[in-house]
C-alpha cells in the first residue's frame, strides 16, 4: 500500500479495504498472543496482561496508520500503554500520509483464562475509519449475542423464555436444544435459573464473553447466544465481530452511579437506556477484525511452541471487502528453515 500520499487523511476505504493492512492487524494480534503464551498456566494474570499489552503497542508501531486508541486499558493515569486517546502507528511518530484510524484493542481477552490455561484465551483488535467505533466507557453492559438466523426476532427487553423459543423457532430447533454461554457471576443467578427453566441448556464460563460472542455468530459451533452482564469495551469489538459475522448483539450500558454517568458524558454518550445494536457500536463502513488464539478454544488453537519456531491460528474479518479467514500460521525461527518440512498438521 502507498504511504507517500500528501493528504494525511488519505480515505479510509481505501486503506482498511487493502488486505495487506489486514494482514497488519493480524500481525499485531499474534505478537501480543505469543508473548502472553509464554505466560500461560504460571497463575499471574497481570503479568500475561502486562507482557500483552507490551507486545500489541511495540507492533502497533510499525502499522502504516494514524491511528488513535478508542477502547484500550483504560484511562491514561491507569494505562501506562493502549490507553484511551493513545495515538498508534506510523503516524503517532511523526510520519504522515497514513489514513486516520480508530482502534478498540483487548491484548488479552480472558486474563484469567492465560493464568491458568483454560480455553478461549484471545488477543484481539478491531479497527474502523474514523468515529466508526463507540467510545464507550469500561463499565457493565447487559448483553444479547445471537446468529445472523436469530438477529431479527429476538428483544434484549424481552423475556428470557421468549427470545429462547424465538431463537429456537428461527433455527428450526426445540429449545432444548439451545446452548446460551452465560459468565459464571452471582449477578447472573436469576438469569440462569430463567434459562433452565426453559429446558435450554447453559455453559458458564469464567471469562472471555467476547469469544462466546463471536462462536455464537458462527453455524455449527454448537452455541446459539449469549445473554448477561459484561464489560461494555468488548461489547463494542463483539459488535464489530457481529458486523463482519452477519449476527447481531443487543446492549445497553449498566449506568448505575453518579460516576458511571460522568464518564459515558465523557465519552459523548447521554442516553443512559439505549439499546445498540451492532451498527451502533461498531458504525464504520470499513471495519476489520482480527483475533488470534493465546489457549486453544472453540474456534481457534492457542499458541503452539515448536522446536523451530511458533504455531498460531486466527480469524481475520473485513467488511470492505467483505470476508471472513482462518489463517494458520507458523513463524520460523531464523535459522530453522529447514525444520518447517518436519512439522505435522
Amino acid at each position: 500500500m502507498a504511504t507517500s500520499s500528501p493528504a494525511k487523511t488519505q480515505p479510509i476505504q481505501s486503506a482498511l479495504a487493502d488486505s495487506d493492512l489486514s494482514l497488519d492487524f493480524l500481525r499485531v494480534t499474534e505478537r501480543a498472543a505469543i508473548a502472553c503464551a509464554l505466560t500461560m498456566g504460571q497463575g499471574d494474570r497481570h503479568k500475561s496482561d502486562q507482557v500483552a499489552v507490551e507486545a500489541m503497542r511495540a507492533e502497533m508501531d510499525s502499522v502504516p496508520i494514524d491511528g488513535t486508541i478508542v477502547i484500550g486499558e483504560g484511562e491514561r493515569d491507569e494505562a501506562p500503554m493502549l490507553y484511551i486517546g493513545e495515538k498508534v502507528g506510523r503516524g503517532a511518530k511523526g510520519e504522515t500520509g497514513f489514513p486516520q484510524v480508530d482502534i478498540a484493542v483487548d491484548p488479552l481477552e480472558g486474563t484469567n483464562l492465560c493464568a491458568t490455561g483454560a480455553p478461549n484465551a484471545l488477543a484481539v483488535l478491531s479497527a474502523s475509519e474514523q468515529g466508526g467505533l463507540l467510545h464507550a466507557p469500561d463499565i457493565y453492559m447487559e448483553k444479547l449475542v445471537v446468529g445472523p438466523s436469530s438477529r431479527d426476532v429476538v428483544d434484549l427487553d424481552a423475556p428470557v423464555r421468549f427470545n429462547l423459543r424465538a431463537i429456537a423457532q428461527a433455527l428450526g430447533r426445540r429449545v432444548q436444544d439451545l446452548v446460551v454461554i452465560v459468565l459464571d457471576r452471582p449477578r447472573h443467578s436469576k438469569l440462569i435459573e430463567e434459562i433452565r427453566e426453559t429446558g435450554a441448556r447453559i455453559r458458564l464460563i469464567g471469562d472471555g464473553d467476547l469469544s462466546a460472542g463471536i462462536t455464537a455468530a458462527v453455524l455449527g459451533s454448537g452455541v446459539h447466544a449469549v445473554m448477561g452482564i459484561g464489560g461494555a469495551p468488548e461489547g463494542v469489538i463483539t459488535g464489530a465481530a457481529m458486523r463482519c459475522l452477519g449476527g447481531e448483539i443487543f446492549a445497553r450500558l449498566v449506568v448505575s452511579t453518579p460516576e458511571h454517568e460522568k464518564r459515558c458524558e465523557a465519552m459523548g454518550i447521554k442516553d443512559f437506556k439505549r439499546i445498540y445494536r451492532s451498527r451502533d457500536l461498531a458504525s464504520g463502513e470499513n471495519i476489520v477484525f482480527a483475533a488470534t488464539g493465546v489457549t486453544d478454544g472453540s474456534l481457534m488453537k492457542g499458541v503452539r511452541f515448536f522446536g523451530g519456531g511458533v504455531r498460531t491460528t486466527s480469524l481475520v474479518m473485513q467488511t470492505q471487502p467483505h470476508r471472513i479467514r482462518f489463517i494458520d500460521s507458523i513463524h520460523v525461527q531464523p535459522g530453522k528453515d529447514g525444520f518447517v518440512g518436519n512439522i505435522r498438521f
